[in-house]
């Protein structure tokens, strides 16, 4: 059996390394390193696939949530409410901007952002809501838009973990994860489904005027050099990564069915165990298994991943600890009565090794000993 890998990018490298090699090759040779060829084409190729009118790329996924706040105007103070139950990056950008961070508690099956819990968070400072679309598939976003309608509140997605994964309305219609909102959020960091060689991110608006003022501020609030406009940020997407995205981006909708395939054998295997909770599917949205998360009962966790780790088989812990409980973002307004299910996810999960090289023989070796641990 091949070594386990939490993400093997060398051996999904390998498939493609022809087409990356010459794409990194041309912009070595071209020298056009910053808004290259290969950022223009990698920007309408990722629009032609999203159905988006605008993709800004930038450097990283926090940027990329940062600057679409930076777009919407928000002022020191205003509130954002988003999910307790996530990466620090969502709720870093809120409090780096003089914002107020919002946490709310997030629904025990799909780990995404409780709507109710959104609802009842709503003040007169309320300026948007930050849904993050976890682990793979898409928050209520019906509900969320509805909400956010009644109250005249931005929704900015966070779409990090969800590339590609699509969402069915209730009258039926589909958009990608991302395309909602009034802006959607994403990162190309290496061991997300899209994923760049380095940092990499992108927002993502059908709002002519929001793009032009993001345009703007990824690029030090410059639209003719030397005339600074707004107040910017220096956050472009290098030409060699974007080469490397335009490359892998042919294949995402195939590496998210390897993903969903391997997902399925998970919890084939994993039937018939009570517990071992494998992740559930929306009705409304497409699942594309950034992570595949089970939750574990009756079971000590953390021993469970040290036995995984003696049997050399990688596992994540996504996440530990609340945010509402994270140093940075304590804050005495928050009641620990409001955030039941968080504080027992973060005793309970665990990821297993999920991306698009995994083998049948490594899935069985990987439930077969979570199985027999949990039965002992």
């Amino acid at each position: 059996m091949k070594k386990i890998q939490m993400v093997d990018l060398k051996s999904q490298y390998n498939k493609i390394k022809s087409e990356v090699d010459v794409q990194i090759t041309d912009v070595l040779e071209n020298t056009a390193y910053i808004n290259g060829p290969q950022v223009h084409k990698f920007q309408k190729n990722l629009e032609n696939y999203l159905d988006v009118k605008h993709v800004i790329p930038c450097a990283n996924g926090t940027d990329a949530l940062q600057i679409a706040m930076m777009g919407l105007g928000l002022e020191q103070g205003d509130e954002i409410i988003t999910a307790d139950f996530t990466f620090a990056a969502t709720v870093e950008v809120i409090a780096l901007l003089k914002l107020t961070p919002v946490l709310v508690d997030v629904e025990p099956d799909t780990f995404n952002i409780d709507i109710e819990a959104m609802e009842n968070a709503i003040t007169p400072k309320t300026k948007a809501i930050i849904p993050v679309h976890l682990f793979g598939q898409c928050a209520n976003m019906d509900a969320i838009m509805e909400i956010a309608k009644k109250h005249n509140l931005f929704v900015i997605e966070d779409t990090a973990q969800a590339i590609g994964a699509d969402y069915t309305f209730a009258n039926g219609t589909t958009q990608k994860a991302g395309t909602i909102g009034n802006v959607g959020a994403t990162s190309f960091f290496p061991s997300k489904n899209l994923g760049c060689y380095g940092d990499g991110g992108a927002i993502f608006t059908n709002d002519d005027e929001l793009a032009h003022t993001i345009r703007g501020i990824v690029n030090h609030g410059m639209y003719v050099r030397y005339h600074h406009d707004v107040i910017g940020v220096n956050s472009r997407l290098d030409s060699i990564q974007a080469g490397i995205l335009d490359v892998k981006l042919k294949y995402l909708d195939d590496y998210s069915n390897a993903r969903k395939a391997s997902a399925k054998k998970y919890n084939k295997a994993f039937e018939n165990q009570p517990n071992i909770i494998t992740p559930i599917e929306s009705d409304f949205s497409t699942h594309v298994f950034h992570q595949y998360t089970l939750k574990v009962k009756n079971t000590d966790r953390d021993a469970l991943v040290k036995h995984l780790n003696e049997n050399d088989i990688p596992c994540g812990v996504y996440y530990p600890i609340p945010l509402h409980k994270q140093k940075a973002y304590v804050d005495s307004r928050y009641n620990e009565v409001n955030f039941t299910v968080t504080n027992q996810l973060v005793k309970e999960v665990i990821s297993l090794p999920m991306h698009t090289e995994l083998e049948d023989d490594q899935i069985e070796f990987i439930t077969q000993t979570i199985i027999n641990f949990v039965n002992k």
